[in-house]
């Protein structure tokens, strides 16, 4: 595989082993596909990717611009290397903890996963602040996420329970990876302001990252965590940087 992406058949055969797997989720392990390989085709599918966001942000644009709300409150409030830091490194480990660390079940990955998610639910609709703002109620949303987070490993681990979730996941990963796309996409609706035009618009706004979340979804299930994780990484320190940029 010599300089796989000048060759438009290397993207071709990429979106053909993703649209089958959209199509059949499943736990499909790819034992056969070096660590070389495997980067290789993350890379691809993020190339693919960041086509396409580039591709629906121009075509939204020429009608409706929405005001990205989180992204101007975070570089107001942070210096570019916090910026970089925060919104490049711990925010996208954030999200894949939240969102795809427990597509592959283990009552740890199920664990952190609700943990996450109940700092998003008491950020987001309790204390109705930001994800990465350290104000008088940070502590006490890290403090029950963790609590959350402890009692639902405890009861996870119990054998019975334990038992009847593995079955659960093997059986329904088609939907737990859905609902974990869609997800990750419409509660991304929250970086924009809730009008009555942006809601109505939440499938055409969020629709990169539902694109996103399939192929991230698809190279965790496929070649482990740490592959959707620098791709995601890798994305966000990538439009951040170029944030920086006198574009004026």
């Amino acid at each position: 595989m010599k300089y796989p992406f000048v060759r438009p058949k290397f993207y071709l055969r990429l979106i053909k082993d993703l649209a089958r797997f959209i199509a059949q989720p499943q736990y499909a392990s790819l034992q056969n596909l070096t660590v070389k390989n495997k980067i290789y085709d993350t890379l691809g599918l993020f190339l693919i990717k960041l086509a396409f966001s580039l591709l629906v942000a121009n075509v939204l644009a020429i009608f409706y611009e929405p005001k990205n709300i989180t992204e101007t409150n975070m570089a107001e409030r942070f210096t570019p290397l916090a910026y970089l830091m925060v919104g490049g490194l711990i925010l996208p480990l954030y999200e894949e903890v939240c969102f795809r660390l427990s597509l592959r079940f283990k009552p740890l990955y199920v664990a952190l996963t609700f943990a996450t998610l109940t700092y998003y639910i008491l950020t987001k609709a309790i204390y109705k602040t930001n994800l990465s703002l350290v104000d008088e109620t940070f502590y006490s949303r890290i403090g029950l996420s963790i609590g959350f987070g402890v009692i639902a490993f405890i009861l996870i681990y119990r054998k019975k329970i334990h038992q009847k979730l593995t079955v659960l996941w093997e059986n329904n990963i088609r939907w737990i990876y859905y609902l974990s796309c869609v997800l990750f996409a419409w509660l991304h609706i929250f970086n924009f302001e809730l009008n009555l035009t942006n809601i109505l618009l939440l499938p055409i706004l969020t629709l990169p990252q539902l694109f996103s979340a399939t192929i991230a979804g698809y190279t965790r299930l496929s070649f482990g965590f740490r592959y959707p994780l620098f791709v995601h990484m890798g994305t966000n320190l990538l439009f951040i940087s170029l944030s920086f940029l006198p574009l004026d």
